[in-house]
């Protein structure tokens, strides 16, 4: 089994290509399932004023969906395509998140944090907002926000759950890193409590961290406590579609797992691979 359960296309801002670029591409890899899988609209932020190309705009999101279920059609047979998105967390605006996502036919969505109020920890342009920081502090907002989009019920899959680390901020003494371990740990636990998956997700060893979203040992972790993971790319381009994911399976073999998790009209289901 071959997926990529994560892309990003121009409807975002930030990504290049049209979704039926994807679709091309994915069929040249060989994927037997592509997850379409778009930044959900902002939210909390007035997008005029905000950082620009963030996320689509609202207008778009029913257009999005409309085109990713035409190609589902017109490709069947040929390849599977996942209809997705990638809806931020953000807490206090659980309810507009439900009500936005629920007019809509998802096969899964991604739950990520990149928001910590309304400083995106995953945007290069404001890697200042570390500055005059407590690091150790800051680690401990995003793993509360982690575990609160675990159990909010909008999800089915925890996106790059540390992604917090991406340009290699964080605490350097010892008790510092020991205590984000136990908020790795902390924030597993409520993922599978919840019952919902993880992603693998491979853009991280081509980001300052150069390592994948998350890590061995919180993969270790997620194996012990039965979690089910999925694979994605995060591609933002077509020509990266699938970058990394060789790595990724490999990974994952060697670290245990035997199955990945596929979503269909929000119903998860485990197929076997190989790593």
């Amino acid at each position: 089994m071959q997926i990529d359960y994560h892309t990003h296309h121009e409807r975002c801002g930030h990504a290049v290509g049209k979704l039926e670029d994807y679709v091309r591409r994915g069929i040249e890899l060989g994927l037997d399932q592509l997850g379409l899988s778009d930044h959900l609209p902002l939210l909390h932020v007035d997008p005029d004023q905000y950082y620009p190309e963030m996320a689509m705009p609202l207008e778009e999101l029913p257009r999005y969906v409309e085109e990713c279920l035409d190609l589902k059609e017109r490709y069947r047979g040929t390849i599977d395509i996942r209809v997705g998105l990638e809806a931020d967390y953000i807490e206090g605006y659980e309810e507009q998140i439900r009500e936005l996502l629920s007019p809509y036919p998802w096969d899964y969505l991604i739950g990520s944090v990149h928001f910590l109020g309304e400083w995106d920890i995953t945007d290069y342009r404001q890697v200042h907002g570390w500055e005059g920081q407590d690091p150790l502090e800051v680690y401990r907002r995003y793993y509360q926000a982690i575990s609160k989009a675990a159990s909010s019920g909008l999800y089915d899959i925890i996106g790059h759950m540390d992604v917090i680390k991406r340009f290699g901020y964080g605490p350097d003494t010892s008790e510092g890193k020991a205590e984000v371990r136990t908020m790795e740990r902390s924030a597993l636990q409520v993922i599978a409590d919840a019952g919902i998956a993880m992603e693998l997700n491979a853009s991280g060893l081509f980001k300052p961290c150069a390592e994948m979203f998350p890590a061995p040992h919180v993969l270790a972790g997620a194996l012990e406590l039965g979690i089910p993971l999925t694979l994605g790319s995060d591609a933002h381009d077509p020509a990266k579609l699938g970058e990394g994911l060789a790595d990724a399976r490999k990974l994952l073999w060697e670290t245990g797992f035997r199955e990945l998790a596929v979503f269909k009209e929000r119903r998860r289901e485990a197929v076997p691979f190989v790593g």
